[in-house]
């Protein structure tokens, strides 16, 4: 390495030289003031022409040399270098990055030209201080058009977004865009436009739920997005026909008993038989599943009944003509959450509520007689009743299997074993009027939650919501939707039950549940011994009982 003398206008650009696009022009002028000043403080550095020429080939400083000549200086100073194997191409471009940051579409030119030299991807990271990752993004974005990387080294640069979209495009694509987009003279690129021209819909291997060899009979080539985070799985197709065709296949072969595949509806939902109605709570065996593809080809599913079949409209079952059916007060929905209102606030009311000793054997009795208690019998019938009630019956046993328990144990078990037995709930587990019985009387209407909500004045028809707003100082609107509207805005500083949300029973439903359960008394009890009329063998009327344990009670 020596420094010569030497004139400026003798030296020759170096081909491989990384910046094309041209500098700044402030920083040019800048530069020519401080040459013609001071003179060049820093000499370019050149190296001997390859091939046995006497002439000088620029390796770092054309900038420099440029300015040198519009200053008219007849000699410049010049450090002498060998020649770099890769005809200076990386000195080049540390060269000009550590100077002037080299636009994209450079850094693009300058990357591709050292690896056809043989560089590799780390090597480069490594001499430039750059990620792996941020190599290969640029390598990806030097497949854009020539054409419009002329354009983007202007200082017209799209987005990241935009660029990605356009680099993942195919060049005849690109120039087909970019005949229909290219911008006129001084103007900017309306490059928003150029990748919406050319963006493709992607489905991500993510969402595929089907596996190697699906994939692969539809030929499906997964490609890596660079752009993505690290932490998640970026592969993705623009085939869309065979991702969605692999999937359509996976949902044929694993579809489950009861199982259909449907479309997709316009709200981006399952195509459903007509009324049919979706099951968000534990599926049964008589329920329907039905397998769909969302917008973004995920596979989804979803439960749904099919109501009961009835008979043919206007028509009873034997063929008789019936008045046609009134939508009811309260549609299933609302039903089933009365259901649920109801059964936590008796549960609510048998926990805190205060509840007389006797009060409570009555409704221990009487939950016995509820229709979904099954219990374990000499004929074999068994039930999950058991089970349930093993645990409260426990705490009134002691090691040696005598009863021992205070009051207190007691009242505790009785109202647990009343907890885990009554429901109102519209399933197996209802208890039938009993538990309308049992909330009456501990006052469970009280725990009640209001119930002057959107999602249950939903479940309200017309003539419901009309004798609702009766009650309160709401006038019915024009739309039911206004007047359910009304009522919830209203309703929010008052508390609202509906009338068939209550838990004292019907008078005719309750008339005919006692006499259902009456007891028959034997037409010989009269006549035999230890009857009523003779006390010396015991009582056995129930009444007598009854009143013999309240006695020993007491």
């Amino acid at each position: 390495m020596h420094i010569i003398k030497i004139d400026p206008r003798a030296l020759k650009d170096n081909p491989d030289d990384a910046r094309r696009s041209k500098s700044n022009p402030q920083s040019d002028a800048l530069m020519l003031a401080t040459i013609k000043a001071v003179g060049i403080i820093q000499p370019p550095v050149v190296s001997q022409e390859s091939g046995g020429g006497n002439g000088y080939v620029i390796q770092a400083g054309h900038r420099r040399t440029r300015q040198a000549i519009a200053a008219e200086l007849g000699e410049i100073e010049v450090i002498v270098t060998d020649a770099a194997d890769d005809g200076g191409a990386m000195r080049s471009m540390v060269e000009n990055i550590a100077r002037e940051p080299l636009n994209p579409v450079d850094q693009w030119r300058g990357i591709e030209r050292l690896v056809a030299l043989d560089w590799t991807e780390e090597g480069i990271a490594a001499a430039l201080s750059l990620s792996v990752r941020q190599i290969k993004k640029l390598r990806l974005l030097a497949n854009v058009l020539p054409a419009m990387l002329d354009q983007m080294a202007k200082g017209d640069m799209p987005d990241e977004r935009q660029l990605r979209t356009i680099a993942a495009a195919s060049i005849a694509e690109q120039k087909e865009v970019w005949k229909a987009h290219k911008p006129k003279k001084n103007e900017t690129t309306a490059w928003w436009s150029v990748a919406q021209g050319l963006s493709k819909t992607r489905m991500y291997a993510r969402d595929a739920s089907f596996g190697d060899e699906l994939a692969q009979a539809y030929g499906i080539a997964w490609v890596e997005d660079l752009f993505a985070p690290a932490d998640e799985d970026s592969r993705y197709t623009t085939d869309a026909e065979a991702f969605l065709g692999a999937q359509q296949e996976w949902m044929t072969n694993n579809l489950p008993k009861n199982g259909t595949i449907t479309e997709l509806n316009g709200w981006n939902g399952p195509e459903l038989p007509k009324k049919a109605e979706r099951v968000y709570g534990k599926p049964t065996k008589s329920d329907h599943t039905a397998m769909y593809l969302d917008r973004d080809g995920k596979v989804q599913s979803v439960v749904y009944r099919l109501p009961e079949p009835k008979t043919a409209k206007g028509k009873t079952e034997d063929g008789g003509a019936t008045l046609p059916a009134k939508r009811p007060d309260v549609t299933q929905k609302g039903q089933d959450m009365i259901g649920d209102f109801r059964t936590d606030a008796l549960h609510e009311a048998l926990g805190h509520a205060p509840i007389e000793d006797d009060t409570l054997m009555a409704l221990l009795v009487i939950a016995f007689a509820g229709q979904n208690v099954r219990v374990d019998t000499g004929s074999g019938n068994t039930g999950s009743f058991r089970s349930q009630i093993a645990p409260h019956a426990a705490t009134l046993v002691d090691e040696t299997g005598n009863l021992a328990f205070d009051k207190d144990t007691l009242r505790i078990a009785v109202r647990l074993v009343l907890i885990e037995v009554l429901s109102c709930r519209r399933n197996i587990s209802n208890s039938g009027i009993v538990s309308r019985i049992a909330g009456n009387v501990v006052g469970a209407d009280s725990f009640l939650p209001n119930m002057g909500t959107e999602d249950f004045l939903q479940c309200l028809s017309r003539q419901a919501l009309e004798a609702a707003c009766a009650d309160s100082s709401v006038l019915p609107r024009d739309k039911v939707r206004d007047t359910r509207a009304a009522l919830v805005e209203h309703f929010q500083e008052e508390r609202f039950v509906h009338g068939s949300a209550l838990f004292a029973p019907d008078a005719n439903e309750l008339a005919d549940w006692k006499a259902r359960n009456e007891i028959v008394e034997d037409e010989n009890v009269g006549d035999t011994e230890g009857s009523v009329d003779e006390p010396e063998g015991g009582d056995t009327d129930p009444k007598a009982v009854s009143e013999g344990f309240r006695e020993a009670a007491e």
